[in-house]
């Protein structure tokens, strides 16, 4: 499937219904573009992304352009300049980030901890995910990066890109949903907003 052929079977929906069956179709189902013939690479990769967390492999995917082929926000083909965008759902993992998170909180409610205009900035960012039911480590400030994420997420993340994983040679990001009712909810969301700017075209 090419952009075109995406946007054209977007528009032949009617229904939020129908877009929804349309995003766990295309999104959620069949190898991604970067493992194209390459099935067995992308079991590996989701696997050893799945063991370093203690979590079952169908519970990560691969999204955006390097599931597609192409951006279709962007309107732009996968290239090596693209991230490859990893999407982990498990409610227990996303829970203990989450008590992590309220500690953090408490302490800067406290004043034990301090951060300066900037990275509140991008804590407020965080947050603005996090009430959506995912989590971006990358949006945390970098003080907060050190103590919880460092290792656990960042590093590991680190560790797959540029030749270090079947993946091959890309920046390898990640992002945590609670569960999957979240997931969907963001990208259907998502398509609804894409799905109206199609129609205005």
């Amino acid at each position: 499937m090419n952009l075109e052929e995406f946007n054209q079977e977007l528009l032949e929906t009617n229904s939020e219904t129908e877009r929804s069956h349309f995003i766990k179709k295309y999104f959620f189902h069949g190898t991604p573009k970067v493992f194209h013939d390459k099935e067995h690479e992308y079991f590996e990769f989701r696997n050893k992304i799945a063991d370093n967390f203690n979590i079952g492999f169908h519970e990560v995917f691969i999204v955006g352009s390097a599931k597609f082929g192409f951006s279709y926000h962007k309107g732009t083909l996968f290239s090596y300049d693209s991230d490859i965008d990893v999407v982990i759902v498990n409610e227990r993992l996303f829970d203990s980030y989450f008590t992590e998170i309220c500690d953090y909180q408490y302490k800067l409610d406290r004043l034990y901890k301090s951060i300066d205009l900037r990275e509140r900035k991008m804590y407020s960012e965080f947050l603005r995910y996090l009430v959506k039911g995912w989590m971006r480590p990358d949006k945390l400030p970098t003080s907060f990066k050190v103590d919880l994420l460092k290792k656990e997420w960042t590093d590991f993340f680190q560790s797959l890109s540029y030749n270090k994983s079947e993946v091959g040679n890309y920046k390898v990001t990640g992002a945590l949903y609670k569960n999957y009712t979240y997931l969907e909810k963001y990208y259907l969301r998502n398509m609804e907003e894409y799905y109206q700017k199609l129609k205005m075209v």
